[in-house]
């Protein structure tokens, strides 16, 4: 049992956060089931403290998040170290301590606040938000092993400006909307379209017909047209890149992580496209942490990789030789929740030199608390999800058939989890998350996982970890 004395009473407090500094108790309380921090006496830059017994409680605000930084630099982010990294994403706000369980043991850089703005918004979140919840919950769990902080799919300088003047560390600019597509214009237009472009002339000097090798690929030679191809589809996009980086660059000087997501487009990402836009951000003074290639096969949300394992391996291979002479930056796998079968490959053949972003499975992991503790709330929950399923799936790659989900009445409340194993159901309820979230289900669904925070964090530290153990940075017991 704590030591801690004078806690108001009632107050329920988390015994891994208690910390000393500056003569001062700290702790992670509960109270009337709200969570406040407690300190034994005033700290330096902490706002909006008030009496509470012979202590005082603080908001679990953002301007709480950074005095608790100032007094303990362990939770600032910073940047990635070498060696493989995961992201947890969690669009609640409530996961991290669950992700620091199914950490326990591995042997992986966690990055443990990462939101794209399409989340927040979708959710009604924040920048703040996010890096606030990731930075208590490692305060709950008494985490002092370093963790970065991502501001991903960034498609705006100002997002990204936003997210650094915070404390990010990790910043994922995503130019997709910016990507051309190329692959059916005829030969005379795209050749057409390429000399239109200004440096077409010196694009041609650096890349036609020169052989490249690459060690483990092979060489790589552009035609006038693999050039052309490359330089319509991607150009745009990488100006973009190196437009935004300048802008962290100028915010940052001491240094910040850097992903390229070219997941979202609409073909595989190729060796050839690879080197192009490596060596074009590379001509422009951009340093990647990592890229975020478009791999064959489908890698829809939620579900296990569709496709060919032997097509992932080819892939992968070619991008890990691809970075490893480029600069050695990572690969990363977007859409990486619940990809199993793709773990071992990653492992195996990505030379610890990879990074994989999990962000919906932690969602669903708390909708499976409802279905158990809360059957009401999740029937609510899964009739909705398919009342949005066509308007919030607009911007997802999907094959689920509303047809092959159970009918929800026939279901008895101990049968309500195996809509999170059907792939189907599984999938409404995932593209969902910002129509359940930002409303009044939203509101119970936090309250029923407060109620029952042992049994989430519990259950994602068994569901993650499986993530982790299959990637072979954690062992299996």
């Amino acid at each position: 049992m704590s030591q801690v004395k004078g806690l108001p009473e009632g107050a329920k407090i988390y015994e891994r956060s208690v910390r000393e500094v500056s003569g001062a108790i700290l702790a992670l309380v509960k109270l009337a089931g709200e969570k406040r921090l407690f300190l034994s006496r005033p700290l330096p830059g902490f706002p909006e403290l008030e009496e509470a017994g012979a202590g005082y409680l603080a908001p679990l605000t953002f301007p709480t998040a950074q005095a608790l930084t100032r007094h303990f630099p362990e939770l600032r982010p910073r940047g990635l170290p070498p060696g493989p990294s995961f992201g947890f994403g969690d669009r609640i706000g409530l996961a991290t301590p669950g992700h620091l369980r199914a950490l326990a043991g591995a042997r992986v850089f966690p990055v443990l606040a990462q939101q794209s703005v399409r989340e927040n918004t979708r959710t009604g979140r924040n920048f703040q938000d996010v890096l606030a919840s990731a930075i208590f919950g490692a305060f709950q769990e008494g985490y002092r092993g370093g963790f970065g902080a991502d501001a991903d799919h960034l498609k705006s300088v100002e997002a990204a400006v936003t997210a650094a003047s915070l404390g990010y560390s990790m910043f994922t600019c995503d130019p997709s909307h910016l990507l051309r597509s190329v692959e059916r214009l005829p030969e005379d237009e795209l050749v057409a379209r390429f000399h239109a472009l200004p440096q077409a002339e010196e694009l041609a000097q650096t890349y036609v017909g020169k052989n490249i090798p690459i060690k483990g690929l092979g060489r790589i030679r552009f035609s006038e047209r693999d050039l052309a191809a490359a330089a319509v589809k991607y150009l745009p996009a990488v100006e973009f890149a190196a437009h935004m980086y300048a802008a962290l660059k100028e915010k940052l000087p001491a240094g910040f992580d850097f992903e390229l997501s070219l997941d979202e487009a609409d073909t595989p990402t190729s060796p050839m496209e690879h080197y192009f836009v490596v060596r074009e951000l590379q001509s422009r003074e951009v340093e990647l942490a990592s890229l975020a290639p478009r791999f064959g096969g489908v890698l829809e949300k939620a579900v296990d990789y569709r496709g060919s394992l032997e097509v992932f391996r080819r892939d992968l291979r070619a991008h890990i030789a691809l970075a490893k002479i480029l600069g050695g930056y990572r690969i990363s796998l977007h859409s990486g929740s619940d990809k199993f079968s793709l773990y071992p490959v990653l492992a195996r053949e990505g030379e610890g030199m990879w990074h994989v972003k999990t962000a919906g499975t932690s969602y669903l992991v708390a909708l499976e608390v409802a279905a158990r503790f809360a059957p009401g709330l999740f029937r609510e929950i899964m009739r909705l999800s398919c009342e949005r399923f066509e308007e919030d799936r607009a911007t997802y790659h999907l094959s689920t058939d509303l047809s092959r989900i159970p009918e929800l009445d026939s279901l008895s409340d101990e049968e309500l989890p195996q809509l999170l194993e059907q792939e189907d159901s599984r999938q409404v309820l995932h593209v969902a998350f910002g129509s359940i979230l930002s409303g009044r289900l939203g509101e119970e669904l936090r309250r029923v996982l407060i109620q029952h925070e042992e049994e989430y964090a519990e259950a994602l530290a068994q569901h993650l970890g499986r993530h982790l153990i299959e990637l072979e940075v954690k062992g299996n017991g």
